[in-house]
């Protein structure tokens, strides 16, 4: 072979080497969200005590999940401070959509407000709903409080203690929506959990609790809690339970209170990783499995994410976060972290 020759081969090869990396270069502009498949356990930190509707939504979900995505999703219950404790440990966390949190769009939006995590916004957080709740005022069945006046009448005439799963937690705001519109007071006695709560007054330790019907569904089977009504502007139907009656059947202008349970994850994970855990709640939130949990505790399933669920959120910032601040429980002024007044 003459040098000539030689010469010409090895410009041509070097030119094929140029085409190549420039063509795989353009691959990979063209597609910078390559399909992202989990290569280890993934955990969904619980910042709440098992068996309340945050650890039921949370564990349906993984397990749903888990088969789509071909790998194990851990649960750890992480209770304290309401849930700012856990909440903050899945926020800080590496950010690669290996820890997620699960909780409701209520305490995630009230944690600025509450002062717990000032640092972190509910805008920081992608969330996905899975499930819808109504909060139930329920009584221990000992108590002498039977019906919607003896309920005022106890609340007029002495300091009743009423049970929740801590400060900003959802049986604490619909307490203060209670008092606050009908101008009662009462006796918080918040506890590590939503279950804790229930428990709590199921035993006798407290005589009220105004916890999530996900929670209270199993102690009303059992007699061992009484429902005087649900706050909402509808009757709840829970499965072998009599029809709890609505609350503006008493009081017309009492709000709704009901939260939205999930899924919460960075929003600055990778996007491929979003694009996958995105669909893959898509199919786990519209699961038999969703739909059973919500039927046996009085709820509704959803399949809410992306700007949907931000509004939510906005929502429940608004909306709660000055119910605190207005009562006096939270000590930073919505305001400062621009969210408007509902």
């Amino acid at each position: 072979m003459s040098r000539g020759v030689r010469v010409f081969l090895v410009v041509m090869l070097v030119s094929a080497v140029a085409v190549v990396s420039l063509f795989a270069a353009g691959a990979r502009e063209a597609a910078p969200d390559a399909e992202w498949s989990p290569s280890r356990t993934i955990t969904i930190i619980v910042p709440w005590g098992a068996g309340g509707a945050s650890d039921q939504t949370a564990r349906v979900l993984a397990s749903e999940m888990e088969g789509i995505l071909g790998t194990r999703i851990a649960i750890v219950n992480q209770p304290g401070a309401s849930g700012s404790t856990g909440q903050k440990s899945a926020f800080d966390a590496r950010k690669d959509g290996y820890t997620w949190a699960g909780n409701a769009d209520a305490s995630v939006a009230t944690y600025q407000v509450l002062d717990y995590t000032p640092e972190i916004s509910h805008r920081d957080w992608q969330a996905y709903f899975a499930i819808f709740t109504p909060c139930v005022i329920a009584v221990n069945p000992d108590s002498p409080i039977t019906d919607w006046d003896s309920l005022i009448e106890a609340f007029e005439t002495r300091s009743v203690d009423v049970a929740s799963a801590g400060i900003g937690a959802g049986g604490h705001i619909a307490a203060e929506a209670f008092a606050g519109n009908l101008g009662l007071s009462y006796n918080h006695i918040p506890y590590g959990g939503g279950n804790p709560a229930v428990v709590a007054t199921v035993a006798g330790e407290t005589e009220v609790v105004m916890q999530l019907s996900m929670e209270v569904a199993d102690m009303l089977r059992a007699d061992q809690l009484r429902a005087i009504a649900v706050l909402d502007n509808r009757p709840l139907q829970i499965s072998g339970v009599d029809e709890i009656p609505a609350v503006t059947d008493f009081a017309a202008d009492m709000p709704s209170v009901g939260f939205h349970f999930g899924l919460f994850i960075p929003k600055d994970i990778p996007p491929e990783a979003a694009q996958t855990i995105s669909a893959a709640f898509e199919t786990a939130s519209q699961s038999e499995a969703v739909r059973r949990l919500a039927e046996e505790r009085g709820s509704v399933a959803v399949s809410v994410q992306g700007s949907e669920a931000d509004q939510v959120m906005e929502q429940a910032a608004s909306m709660f976060g000055w119910l605190l601040y207005d009562s006096g429980v939270a000590d930073n002024s919505p305001e400062q972290f621009d969210i408007p007044r509902p």
